[in-house]
């Protein structure tokens, strides 16, 4: 429809690159649009959410609670196929002139971003995230239904909605899907690929549970937050590593997507600052900031009373 607030989780950064949309919601008709916007923004991929177990998304029908809806899910993913299929065919044409000139407004920040819009002719892939179940495992019914409509790929969160993330996810899961949809590949010549995810820790981990499961890859979540230097394989080592990292994710933060956004940034800020004395009251300051600047000076007074310690290497 158009909403400013919702385009600003469609900026990216070339460097980013391969980069994928994921939206979720229940009707149809608008993953046809959306598609069509990702096509339009240049993304290289849209994912379809079918696992997000959040109480305001799921209670809506949205996200993990499509599992109760089998052929409304499959309705889903043969929209979002053929607002990309359309778009190569006939570009993006919108009724809403909102929408538009709101997805112009969008390309043309991440033109100064110095995004390469690509190949328009190149028909992107579409993606499902989701779970083994919705109150209990029933990975091979789901993921077969899913298999019907041959997307591109599907990841597999090893927890139904109901767990949200208690528990341990149940990688045994993920291999029978994988095993499933490998067996499906085989008999009807699809290639849709299978990734899992659930509790993977670090890289070493990802890579083993990669081979045990005999999935094609892994999607990573809650370890990431605080540490990009997961994917390295590596960890921050210190108090002053975090916080140069922290202050420069806070400056990014804001050339992205502007100061007006910057409340996005709270979160991460909490996940960076842990794990030495004081960091309690320092994230209670810093979850309240608004811009990088605020940032630099709760971090700068931070290491002006830690003994020993020279604050001019944040503006190193």
């Amino acid at each position: 429809m158009g909403q400013k607030k919702l385009f600003v989780d469609f900026l990216y950064h070339e460097i980013e690159r391969p980069i994928v949309a994921q939206i979720y919601g229940k009707e149809p008709e608008y993953f046809y649009t959306a598609a069509q916007v990702a096509c339009e923004l240049g993304f290289d991929g849209v994912d379809i959410n079918m696992g997000c177990p959040a109480k305001n998304v799921a209670s809506s029908g949205s996200g993990a609670a499509l599992i109760k809806t089998p052929d409304l899910a499959r309705e889903i993913v043969l929209m979002t196929k053929k607002g990309v299929t359309d778009f190569l065919e006939k570009g993006f044409n919108p009724d809403s002139a909102k929408l538009k000139r709101k997805v112009e407004e969008t390309k043309n920040k991440l033109s100064e971003l110095g995004v390469n819009f690509g190949d328009k002719n190149k028909q992107i892939p579409v993606s499902i995230k989701t779970r083994i179940g919705y109150d209990s495992d029933i990975t091979e019914e789901w993921i077969g239904n899913l298999l019907k409509v041959s997307p591109d790929a599907i990841t597999l969160h090893g927890r139904t909605l109901k767990q949200l993330y208690g528990g341990s996810a149940n990688w045994g899961s993920i291999a029978r899907a994988v095993e499933l949809i490998k067996r499906n590949n085989l008999e009807t010549g699809q290639e849709t690929i299978v990734l899992g995810n659930g509790d993977i820790s670090s890289r070493n981990e990802a890579l083993t549970r990669i081979t045990e499961s005999k999935a094609d890859g892994a999607l990573v979540g809650r370890a990431v937050f605080g540490n990009p230097m997961f994917f390295k394989g590596e960890n921050l080592n210190n108090k002053i590593e975090a916080f140069k990292i922290a202050l420069e994710h806070s400056y990014l933060q804001e050339k992205v997507k502007g100061k007006d956004s910057f409340v996005q940034m709270r979160k991460h800020l909490a996940w960076y600052v842990k794990g030495f004395a004081g960091a309690a009251s320092l994230r209670a300051s810093l979850v309240r900031t608004s811009s990088a600047e605020e940032v630099k000076q709760i971090l700068t007074e931070e290491l002006n009373n830690s003994e020993g310690i020279d604050n001019s290497i944040l503006t190193e």
